[in-house]
C-alpha cells in the first residue's frame, strides 16, 4: 500500500493504531526520547500530526488530521506503569508497525496484531524468569571470583527473589515493598549462612542477590533523558531509580540490625580464590540469563548473549589499557555503535545488542554498596565515594550513548 493509500484510511483508525503502538512501546521499556521519536516516525509515514509527551508513568497525544485543519484536535491522555524490558514484544511490535508503514498489513490489522502480542503467560515461562534470578546472581559472583560458597548463598537468595517478583506480579499488596522484601530477604539468607555455615563476603553477596531489581539501566536511562532535553521524564525515572535503591537499602538494613539483635554474629571475610575460568563460566552463564531476563525470542538468544560478551569483553580490556571510565566509554561506544548498524542491517530493534551490550556497565550495584556502606559505618565519605564512583560511570556510559548515535545514527529510534 503506497503512502498515498495510508492517507485513505480513515483518520480514527490511523490514531487508534499509533496510540496503541506507544503504549505497547512504552510498556515493552522504551526511553522517552526513542519513543517519542519512534512515534513521530511513524505519524509521519501515517499522514498523521502528532505532539506525544512522554514519562515514565504516562503518556499525552495529542493528535491532528492535517487533511481537515477545521477539525478540532484529538488529546488522549494515557496512565501506564513504568515499563519493563522485554525484547520479544518489542521486536514484534516494531516489526508491526514495518508492515504497517510499509503496505504488508493494513492500519486496523495492524491494531489487532498489537493487542495480540500480549498473550498470557506460561508456566514454563515463570518458572524461567525465576531461574534467571538465580542464574543472574550466580553469574555475578563468578564474574567476581567469590568462593563457592557465596556463589551459591547468592544464587538461593536470587531464586527466592524471583519467586517474590513473581508472586508480586499477581498480589497487589507485594509490589510497593518488594524491593525491600527482596532486600530482607538476601540479607537473612546472607547472614544466616555465614552465621552457622562459613564466612562469606557479606555485602557482595547481598548485592549479586538483589542485582536483576537494582536500577542501573533506569540511572542510564534517566540521565539519557536528562541529556536530550527530556528534563520531566529523566527527573522522574531518576527519582524512581533512587526510590528502588532506598526500599533495597531499608531491606537489607533491618534484617542486619534485627540479627545484631538477635545475637548473630556472621562471620565477613574478603577473599576472591577462584582461577580465571570461573570469570569466563559467569560471562556464559550471565550472557544467558540475561537474555531470559530480558525476555528475547529464542532466535535471539545467541545475539544477546554475544552483545552481552562483548559489552563486558570490551569495558574489561579497555579499563586494563586507559583506566576503568575509559573501559566503560568505550564498551558503550561499540555497542551502541553496533546496535545502530544492526539495526539498519536487519531491520530490527538494535536495542538486541545495546540494552545487553551495557548492563554488566550500569552503576546500579556501585550505588547500592555505597549506600549500605554508609549506613553501615555512618561514614560520609564511604556515601561521597560512592557518589562519585556512580557519576563517572554515568557519565561514560551516557558519552558513549551518544556519540555512538552521532556516528551511526538509530533507526527509527529503537
Amino acid at each position: 500500500m503506497p503512502d498515498s493509500d495510508l492517507s485513505q484510511v480513515p483518520h480514527g483508525d490511523r490514531i487508534a493504531f499509533l496510540t496503541e503502538l506507544a503504549e505497547r512501546l512504552h510498556a515493552y521499556g522504551t526511553t522517552a526520547q526513542r519513543l517519542e521519536g519512534a512515534l513521530l516516525g511513524v505519524a509521519a509515514r501515517l499522514d498523521v500530526e502528532c505532539e506525544p509527551w512522554v514519562n515514565p508513568t504516562g503518556m499525552i497525544l495529542t493528535f491532528r488530521d492535517p487533511a481537515n485543519l477545521q477539525a478540532p484536535d484529538l488529546t488522549r491522555v494515557i496512565r501506564m506503569p513504568p515499563g519493563d524490558t522485554d525484547l520479544s514484544r518489542l521486536s514484534r511490535a516494531d516489526r508491526i508497525a514495518e508492515d504497517v508503514v510499509a503496505g504488508r498489513m493494513g492500519v486496523a490489522e495492524g491494531r489487532d496484531a498489537l493487542e495480540r502480542i500480549e498473550l498470557p503467560r506460561t508456566a514454563r515461562w515463570r518458572v524461567m524468569q525465576v531461574a534467571a534470578f538465580a542464574m543472574v546472581a550466580a553469574a555475578v559472583g563468578c564474574l567476581l571470583r567469590l568462593p563457592w560458597l557465596d556463589i551459591a548463598t547468592a544464587s538461593v537468595a536470587g531464586l527466592g527473589i524471583g519467586v517474590l517478583d513473581q508472586l508480586s506480579e499477581s498480589r497487589l499488596r507485594l509490589r510497593e515493598p518488594l524491593e525491600a522484601l527482596a532486600g530482607m530477604f538476601a540479607a537473612a539468607v546472607a547472614v544466616c549462612v555465614a552465621s552457622f555455615i562459613g564466612p562469606l563476603n557479606m555485602n557482595t553477596v547481598i548485592i549479586a542477590s538483589v542485582i536483576v531489581l537494582l536500577p542501573g539501566m533506569a540511572l542510564t536511562n534517566a540521565v539519557s533523558e536528562l541529556t536530550s532535553q527530556h528534563l520531566v521524564a529523566g527527573t522522574a525515572r531518576l527519582a524512581g531509580a533512587m526510590t528502588t535503591i532506598l526500599k533495597l537499602t531499608i531491606g537489607t538494613m533491618l534484617t542486619l540490625m534485627l540479627s545484631r539483635l538477635l545475637g548473630l554474629e556472621p562471620e565477613i571475610v574478603y577473599a576472591r580464590p577462584q582461577p580465571e575460568w570461573v570469570e569466563w563460566l559467569g560471562l556464559l552463564v550471565g550472557g544467558y540469563a540475561f537474555a531470559v531476563a530480558f525476555r528475547a525470542a529464542r532466535r535471539d538468544y545467541p545475539l544477546v548473549m554475544a552483545a552481552a560478551a562483548g559489552g563486558y569483553l570490551i569495558s574489561r580490556i579497555g579499563g586494563m589499557w586507559w583506566g576503568d571510565v575509559a573501559g566503560v566509554f568505550l564498551s558503550a561506544f561499540c555497542m551502541t555503535v553496533a546496535g545502530n548498524l544492526y539495526a539498519r542491517w536487519r531491520n530490527r530493534p538494535g536495542a538486541l545488542i545495546r540494552l545487553p551490550g551495557i548492563i554488566l556497565l550500569v552503576p546500579g550495584s556501585v550505588s547500592f554498596r555505597g549506600l549500605i556502606s554508609l549506613m553501615q559505618q555512618q561514614d560520609l565519605s564511604a556515601g561521597q565515594a560512592a557518589l562519585m564512583a556512580v557519576l563517572n560511570i554515568l557519565m561514560a556510559l551516557v558519552a558513549g550513548l551518544m556519540f555512538g548515535n552521532l556516528l551511526v545514527p538509530a533507526r527509527r529510534n529503537l
